[in-house]
């Protein structure tokens, strides 16, 4: 599958940890990040990741461009809301685009450790028949 991440400034630490703890799933996927995001956890973990633009320069919404050509299967979205008092316009795109394309989204570590473990189950196997690109690494 093919799996977005994004970590505000305050998440990049606790996205690097969640990343670092679920490694053995994360690796049998196709993962892209923001740029920062993306370098953090590819330095901790050694996961390749294709790196974007950095979330201020344009990394979100690339990846919100590639969930409206159906290419994201799942978004890991870390959003800090106890300093930020109004989510970004950016923000809000990226939740609204999971909805129109039923991208699962999480935006917090609970909801990522539900996702990421119905993964390994096999419980986001449907994504295969919407999105046909969908091929599993190391299967």
């Amino acid at each position: 599958m093919e799996i977005a991440i994004i970590a505000d400034d305050t998440k990049k630490e606790l996205m690097t940890e969640f990343c670092i703890a679920y490694c053995g799933i994360l690796s049998k996927h196709s993962l892209c990040a923001t740029a920062v995001t993306g370098k953090y956890i590819s330095e901790a973990t050694g996961l390749q990741i294709e790196r974007m633009l950095a979330g201020s320069s344009g990394g979100a919404e690339q990846i919100a461009s590639r969930i409206a050509y159906n290419e994201i299967d799942l978004l890991l979205f870390f959003r800090d809301t106890a300093t930020k008092v109004t989510p970004s316009e950016v923000d809000n795109d990226l939740l609204r685009m999971c909805d129109m394309y039923n991208i699962p989204v999480a935006t917090n570590i609970a909801t990522a450790e539900v996702l990421v473990c119905a993964l390994e189950r096999g419980d986001l196997d449907w994504r295969e028949y919407v999105n046909p690109k969908y091929k599993r690494k190391n299967a």
